[in-house]
């Protein structure tokens, strides 16, 4: 069966998001944390969920959101390539940048 990986640097996304959810409640840090890992469950049985954001990069990545985070992912691959896990009011062109760096 199919499964994730992440970029490496997708992996410290997580990481500062747990941190700065963890700095009101770290229960609320694990249980966020714990719906990006079971939305990425869900995304290797059927890929092609969420969107494409030609407003942030021209490669057929899909998008899809939980809470206020906008997860970044190669559909195509397998195991399925999570790019970047990103605050969704962050600035689009700090976003965009963020995809570039990841190619």
């Amino acid at each position: 069966m199919s499964r994730y990986v992440f970029h490496p640097q997708a992996i410290g996304d997580l990481d500062e998001i747990w941190e700065y959810i963890a700095q009101d409640s770290l229960d609320s840090a694990d249980r966020v944390l714990e719906e990006i890992r079971a939305a990425l469950l869900s995304l290797v049985k059927m890929p092609n969920q969420g969107h494409s954001r030609s407003d942030l990069t021209s490669r057929p990545l899909c998008f899809w959101l939980v809470h206020s985070y906008l997860i970044a992912y190669a559909p195509d691959e397998d195991p399925l390539l999570v790019i970047a896990v990103l605050h969704g009011w962050r600035n689009p062109r700090v976003m965009a940048a963020i995809l570039r760096s990841r190619e």
